[in-house]
């Protein structure tokens, strides 16, 4: 990277250290000034806010600039940056991640506080960034159907955070980006979807044609329905495939996606209520487990691959409290309370480079860790974990004052 271009993203990253400086110093102020005390519910909310807009500002601030590709570090596990198939990827893979876990947080309505105009300046970005993504003449355009099969899986995360923020992005779009991104998306047909939880993806995609245009391939849908109904394993558990594989995937990618393609087959009268309410009760089964594994100290087991996606492990639990469908021995403050925990237990130093980007590792740096399909566009699943920020900022899972979670209870003796 050029000197120029350091100092671009230098001059990139204090701008945003200033922005959250000053939402800091605006709560601060409201208190020093008489107001009612900020609550532990309200600094947590704004914790992540901070932390979620850390960690998308540079994908979304130079995609919006046509300078993603030029400014975007590449990283590989063996940490070299020339890894032809992942530099080919990544960008997409940033993309994609980074607003599907985002998007809840933008979608919702406007206001005039200071975390609501930090909002609409990411929408704003936002916008930019994916009209850009997907105009051919663009320096960073991102076609759907190649290289390889990776598109479809961003082109699927890219779907499902649409599907999240539909009022106040995808209605948002010029008529030209709204007609690229669906010939685009009808372009991710041409990839086959591997006889795993990539099913899912060939999935929310039609899901998501069925919502913006009403009309979809049914067949994806209805094929990978039926393939994870046969390989559900019980207690909330779905098998990778035939076989049960003890990792995340149930909750980077399984449980969320089949909850929101069966809520848009619902909606459009294409299913029966009891067939979405049984997701529910499996999801929330799942959000069980997933509130157990937390350490009293915010740690959590490094299982399975893809252990380089970091905090997004909690996606399915997140989303269990967006929607208010947690377990009802759990209450929605001890989950914030046990994933602000895990968020600081994680978000140490050396996550990123010097300007800004996500590095490959679990806690630091620690490249060694991913596999072959890692790069640094894949680590940005990690933002689904800030999913319940789509929740407003007067909602019970923000104003309630913190709890112990499971595991600090038990461990405390109660």
């Amino acid at each position: 990277m050029t000197s120029h271009n350091n100092g671009l993203c230098r001059s990139m990253i204090q701008g945003l250290k200033t922005t959250i400086m000053a939402f800091a110093v605006i709560s601060a102020t409201a208190c020093s000034s008489g107001k009612k005390e900020i609550s532990q519910g309200a600094l947590d909310r704004q914790f992540w806010v901070e932390s979620m807009v850390k960690i998308v500002d540079p994908v979304f601030t130079n995609l919006a600039n046509n300078e993603l590709r030029k400014n975007m570090p590449v990283e590989t596990p063996d940490g070299l940056n020339t890894g032809v198939y992942n530099y080919q990827v990544t960008h997409l893979e940033a993309l994609g991640r980074s607003f599907c876990g985002i998007a809840p947080w933008l979608n919702l309505p406007p206001d005039d506080t200071e975390e609501g105009k930090l909002r609409k300046k990411y929408a704003d970005l936002v916008i930019k960034a994916i009209s850009n993504a997907v105009d051919p003449q663009s320096p960073d355009y991102m076609p759907f159907n190649k290289p390889f099969g990776q598109p479809l899986v961003d082109a699927a995360f890219l779907a499902h955070g649409l599907l999240r923020s539909e009022d106040q992005i995808w209605k948002k779009f010029d008529d030209t980006t709204r007609l690229r991104l669906i010939d685009e998306f009808k372009r991710s047909r041409e990839i086959k979807a591997a006889q795993n939880n990539w099913l899912c993806f060939s999935a929310i995609i039609e899901a998501a044609l069925l919502e913006f245009t009403g009309e979809c391939n049914m067949e994806p849908i209805e094929y990978a329905l039926s393939k994870h109904e046969e390989w559900y394993k019980g207690d909330g558990w779905y098998g990778d495939g035939s076989d049960f594989h003890f990792d995340y995937y149930n909750s980077y990618v399984i449980q969320p996606m089949l909850t929101d393609v069966l809520y848009v087959l619902k909606k459009h009268s294409l299913i029966e209520d009891s067939k979405y309410q049984t997701q529910i009760g499996r999801l929330s089964r799942f959000a069980f487990h997933q509130e157990r594994m937390i350490s009293p100290e915010g740690a959590y087991p490094m299982i399975g691959r893809s252990s380089g996606y970091r905090f997004g492990a909690f996606q399915a639990l997140s989303q269990a409290a967006l929607m208010n469908i947690l377990p009802k021995n759990i209450k929605p403050e001890q989950v914030r309370s046990a994933l602000t925990t895990v968020i600081k237990r994680q978000l140490v130093p050396e996550t990123f480079d010097e300007n800004g980007w996500l590095q490959l590792g679990f806690c630091g740096h620690q490249p060694y860790i991913g596999e072959s399909y890692i790069s640094t566009g894949s680590c940005y699943l990690c933002t689904t974990v800030f999913l319940p920020l789509g929740l407003p900022a007067d909602d019970p899972f923000w104003t309630a004052p913190a709890a112990d979670w499971t595991a600090k209870k038990v461990w405390n003796g109660k």
